[in-house]
């Protein structure tokens, strides 16, 4: 399966088997902490998969304290061959396997369970400057209306993805937080450059505001999500929200975001070479994104050098194994500064991209699960 391929059957594994992506009261949870670090290692607690899943490849020379699980998806998928990301065109990367290509083959390796979706989709064209983007909208089969809103932005450097292959993500969370979650597909670069996907973003949100109980939604409660260029964007929505004076969403969970743009962090450095989200891979990205290099320090993209008070609480959720990793701590210590109440968790052992990889990945399931609780606990 493929970038522009559906990501459908990630989404449908994550149905039952994350019925909050679940075990809320796993240690590894450990509940909400105001305005604190977390570090998170499971391997100590007897939350693994019930399955045995071992990797037979050796640990690899930038993720030696990998976990096995992580390390067997990362081994399907290097097994692919595909050309380098920051070496194919961004036509020829939407077409190369993903992630989640290796987690259906580990899944089907390990006979792991593919359980029942527990929402409905539809989708929803709506316009925007300079054209139209596509909402595809979750709504609980199970509970009552009015639910709690939740818009979410996809990752892929702003380049690469759509709504398919982070459906996995929007699924789980519609399920365990018991949400209607609209997925965003703000158009991408290159042929859509910067600010495009941030107007995008903000309009779709805005448009939640707007028509909230048209969807079955409360549109007094909703929060934004976003994972890794999507996490990037939910906290530029916050900004925007508060600076046009429209409702600020009531909490923000970033998952691994893209926070600044100096690329010699030590988390980049020491993960110059990870899988699957490296820094040439980062500079790709960029380059492909901006119209020049020193656009990359706008504060709509280098969150950190923007105004950040009076945004909601938020949750920032990091992989040790990351290039962005210090991005979430950097960003950590500006909301702190800020006054904006924040909370933050690392997961050991795990790469870019583990938060959607449930079905075989226990730090999903335990990363899914804290992002649902902080959610639910804002929603009330």
């Amino acid at each position: 399966m493929k970038y522009q391929h559906v990501f459908f059957s990630l989404a449908v594994f994550t149905g039952l088997a994350l019925l909050g992506a679940c075990n809320r009261n796993s240690n590894a949870t450990m509940g909400s902490v105001d305005s604190a670090t977390v570090r998170v290692d499971t391997m100590a607690t007897p939350e693994r998969t019930a399955v045995e899943i071992k990797p037979t490849d050796p640990v690899p020379v930038w993720g030696k304290t990998i976990k096995p699980e992580m390390q067997v998806v990362i081994d399907r998928l290097v097994a692919y061959n595909d050309p380098a990301i920051e070496k194919s065109t961004p036509t020829q990367a939407r077409k190369l396997h993903t992630p989640t290509d290796a987690v259906k083959q580990v899944m089907k390796e390990f006979s792991v369970a593919n359980p029942a979706s527990q929402v409905d989709t539809s989708g929803k064209d709506i316009p925007v400057a300079g054209g139209n983007i596509h909402l595809r909208i979750y709504t609980p089969k199970t509970a009552k209306a009015p639910f709690p809103v939740i818009v979410y932005y996809h990752g892929g450097g702003f380049v690469i993805a759509n709504l398919d292959v982070y459906n996995a993500s929007a699924q789980g969370l519609a399920e365990q937080v018991g949400a209607v979650v609209v997925s965003v597909a703000y158009r991408l670069a290159p042929e859509h450059k910067f600010p495009t996907a941030h107007n995008d973003a903000f309009a779709a949100y805005q448009w939640t505001v707007q028509n909230a109980a048209s969807i079955q939604g409360d549109p007094k409660k909703i929060a934004v999500v976003g994972e890794s260029a999507g996490g990037n964007l939910a906290a530029a929505v916050s900004i925007m929200a508060r600076d046009k004076k429209i409702m600020v969403p009531i909490h923000e969970v970033l998952v691994y975001p893209i926070a600044q743009s100096n690329m010699n962090t030590d988390s980049y450095t020491k993960y110059a070479d990870a899988k699957p989200l490296n820094k040439a891979m980062m500079e790709w990205f960029t380059k492909n994104y901006v119209s020049s290099m020193a656009q990359a320090k706008d504060p709509r993209i280098s969150i950190v050098n923007a105004n950040l008070r009076g945004l909601p609480p938020t949750t920032i959720i990091n992989a040790e194994i990351d290039p962005l990793a210090d991005d979430g701590k950097l960003l950590e210590d500006k909301l702190k500064a800020a006054d904006v109440k924040v909370n933050r968790k690392v997961y050991d052992g795990v790469t870019h991209e583990f938060f959607g990889m449930v079905p075989v990945v226990p730090e999903a399931k335990e990363a899914q699960a804290y992002a649902a609780d902080q959610l639910k606990s804002a929603f009330k």
